[in-house]
């Protein structure tokens, strides 16, 4: 299910679909220090984040849960969060290895290696992961992050369910500490950026 945040209202989105969450996620994050990392190159990523990204929002549409802000003048999406709940198992994205090596080209090895990375340190236990908060450049600092986080935090606090996230920069580090998540030791990407895991236990 696809919900909208609009102030504090709530309303279903109908039919779903993936376009729009992938040129959000494309917009604020294809430039960040991790994007940069897997691909240094700037033509290669701005021609693969699309596809990169595609990826991911297909499988959230699929098998999580994707909340969305609608800005209220031109009606597009300003912002997404894409949750996936580990409390049952969850298949990985179809075909994964061999669109990550269409998308990656020369980056396939980095990406293998940031999901490695990731999959080391991810928990076991049953809570729901969120994949990626992403917020466009010309709507940030207006509190769409914080509202698309407390729109499932309080569901998971209602069901007693933690939450897992990897922060990919200082500033979104921040953001979770003040949402309740407590950071883990940095993941150390060899000549990258640190990725800190943070986990938020449910306010009983």
């Amino acid at each position: 299910m696809t919900h909208a945040i609009q102030d504090v209202v709530v309303r279903d989105i109908d039919p779903v679909g993936t376009e729009e969450i992938t040129e959000v996620l494309v917009a604020a994050m294809s430039d960040g220090a991790v994007a940069r990392w897997l691909m240094p190159a700037d033509a290669l990523r701005r021609q693969s984040s699309p596809e990169y990204f595609a990826i991911f929002a297909e499988h959230a549409v699929h098998h999580g849960e994707v909340y969305a802000s609608v800005d209220p003048i031109d009606g597009k999406l300003s912002g997404v969060a894409l949750w996936f709940p580990l409390t049952h198992v969850i298949p990985p994205p179809m075909d994964y290895e061999s669109r990550i090596k269409d998308v990656a080209g020369p980056a396939f090895d980095r990406v293998c290696e940031l999901d490695a990375a990731l999959e080391a340190e991810h928990p076991l236990g049953p809570h729901h992961y969120l994949a990626f908060v992403a917020v466009r450049p010309d709507r940030q600092n207006l509190g769409i992050g914080s509202a698309l986080l407390a729109r499932h935090h309080a569901r998971l606090d209602r069901a007693g369910l933690p939450a897992y996230l990897e922060a990919n920069d200082p500033r979104n580090r921040e953001l979770y500490l003040r949402h309740g998540y407590q950071s883990r030791p940095p993941i150390l990407l060899p000549d990258g950026p640190p990725v800190w895991p943070m986990w938020r236990e449910p306010l009983l």
